[in-house]
């Protein structure tokens, strides 16, 4: 996408700042791990991978990525994919791990305090705006679009809204604004979410995504770090603040989102569960995915791996390695394996007489000879043991696995482990 001069400008003027420090206890034992952002997605990518291809595709290269829970496999991640940005081109990626740089504490507080923390580092590159961004959604966005509105509205903070439905909006910051977008009133999390004035089935929701003039962000977290009352976070004290005494505007992400020609609608995902993780990831096996990420115009940069092609082996009736609406990663072997509407990540292997429906399998598990699988996460470098059974009987794979409310089981190896078989 070919941004004009005056909005190329800007990008160009602007620094991300990434918030990836979330440990994401709702995948329950996924992130036992890894922190929610590294967490794979699509075959070969991180979550954390499309906020910093949006922010490089939008024409943003200075970005800072601030990490905390379980940090190392994202730190490495970062390392070996995102090397490509060059300081000499005024471009980097500088990752900003919690330490005790400011006082006595740790851990960053909060989202607020997260930046706070690292100002000097962030003055020192000199960025005349600054765009905030969760490290842990898939979407595709331009970010320098929302940087226009924020210039060209004078505001002091632009927030980047979807709708989403009510029942959901319990888990986010939700905002009821007038017809120029001023934001009017901004609750975190509340319990009972107030619904849009024209939808009673949806709420106006914060993606997370904001977007400040740089100086002015600096004075008002330094001005928060002096409150004793602050939860040193932008939803609960930054942002209702502007809202009351400032000029706090929305951005409706259908205003930035990219679509390439089959995606029908804007696409935004919290894959903070694991039926959602589960769903997302299944998703992208239909037909016309909602998500493209076959899209060379706005491409997910991540980390390569040296992999050979994925291989189908062995040709006989009840053996036949075979694959039908499935995402098939580098390095998988599919020996005589038959497989329907799954995912598998980088070195899958999935042996003879295996079955396999609604799997979504993570980078290197082995699946063995004879197992039957059927709406199952299985998790990195798990061996699934041969003549294993997962997804016909809900108790007593609730029993041996973790099975949420909708029949999606999550396998680990120390579940594995404990199997009397």
């Amino acid at each position: 996408m070919k941004l004009d001069r005056e909005t190329s400008k800007l990008a160009n003027q602007s620094m991300a700042f990434i918030l990836a420090g979330g440990k994401g206890s709702r995948l329950q034992e996924l992130t036992d791990k890894r922190s929610k952002p590294a967490m794979y997605f699509g075959g070969k990518s991180r979550i954390i991978d499309f906020a910093l291809s949006n922010a490089v595709n939008s024409g943003i290269r200075r970005i800072g990525i601030a990490t905390q829970y379980k940090a190392h496999s994202l730190i490495r991640h970062l390392q070996r994919g995102w090397s490509f940005l060059r300081e000499e081109r005024n471009e980097f990626l500088d990752i900003l791990p919690a330490s005790q740089r400011m006082n006595d504490e740790a851990w960053y507080q909060g989202t607020s305090d997260a930046i706070y923390q690292n100002i000097d580092i962030l003055e020192s590159y000199g960025p005349k705006y600054i765009v905030i961004l969760a490290g842990d959604h898939i979407y595709k966005q331009d970010y320098a679009l929302m940087v226009r509105q924020h210039v060209e509205t004078g505001a002091d903070v632009t927030v980047g809204s979807i709708e989403v439905p009510l029942e959901e909006a319990k888990a986010f910051g939700v905002m009821k604004v007038d017809k120029d977008d001023r934001i009017l009133d901004f609750i975190e999390k509340p319990e009972n979410p107030p619904a849009m004035p024209n939808d009673p089935e949806r709420a106006l929701a914060s993606m997370g995504i904001y977007v400040f003039e740089a100086k002015f962000l600096y004075d008002i977290l330094r001005e928060e770090a002096c409150n004793p009352d602050t939860h040193h976070d932008f939803g609960k004290d930054i942002i209702p603040k502007l809202v009351k005494g400032g000029k706090a505007i929305a951005h409706p992400f259908s205003r930035s989102c990219i679509r390439s020609g089959l995606e029908t609608k804007p696409y935004w995902r919290d894959v903070g569960t694991v039926d959602a993780f589960w769903e997302a990831n299944i998703d992208l096996t239909d037909f016309i995915p909602e998500l493209d990420i076959y899209d060379n115009d706005w491409p997910i940069w991540t980390h390569q791996e040296l992999t050979p092609p994925a291989k189908f082996i062995h040709d006989e009736e009840g053996r036949r390695g075979q694959a039908v609406s499935s995402m098939v990663s580098g390095g998988c072997i599919i020996s005589g394996s038959s497989l329907n509407r799954c995912l598998l990540f980088t070195g899958v292997k999935a042996h003879s007489f295996s079955k396999m429906s609604g799997v979504v399998a993570l980078p290197y598990a082995e699946i063995n000879r004879k197992a039957q699988l059927k709406d199952v996460i299985v998790d990195r470098d798990v061996k699934i043991p041969a003549g294993l059974v997962v997804g016909e009987d809900p108790e007593l794979d609730a029993k041996r696995f973790r099975r949420t409310e909708k029949g999606i089981c999550l396998i680990t190896q120390s579940m594995i482990d404990r199997l009397d078989l």
